[in-house]
């Protein structure tokens, strides 16, 4: 089975995964990477796995908007990410979300500065 390690101490990234839920659980295992008990999984430590979100499928990861893109396929969102996957649209999607990647971090505790 397919494993989204999201981090559930980000309030949007903990929102998202609540509002798609419903839409995931049945083909994605999610796998809260804030919980204290959590270390890591496959030689991908956690702090690594804070960076961006990962997905796991088969015997390897899907990170980043790759891994956005690829479960909201999965969430029904399917011509929401085949417009985002044309070449312009998948560039500035992919720097949008390194951007955001990088200031995530003060999205913690219910705090978010960015």
């Amino acid at each position: 089975m397919k494993k989204l390690f999201y981090d559930g101490s980000c309030k949007l990234c903990r929102r998202e995964i609540n509002l798609l839920r419903d839409k995931l659980t049945a083909h994605i295992q999610l796998v809260d990477i804030s919980a204290p008990d959590f270390e890591g999984f496959a030689g991908v430590s956690k702090q690594q796995m804070m960076q961006q979100i990962h997905l796991w499928q088969d015997d390897h990861f899907i990170i980043g908007i790759d891994a956005t893109l690829h479960y909201w396929q999965i969430a029904g969102y399917r011509k929401l990410v085949s417009l985002i996957k044309l070449p312009p649209c998948y560039w500035i999607a992919k720097k949008a979300y390194g951007f955001w990647a990088k200031r995530r971090q003060s999205c913690t505790n219910n705090q978010c500065d960015i």
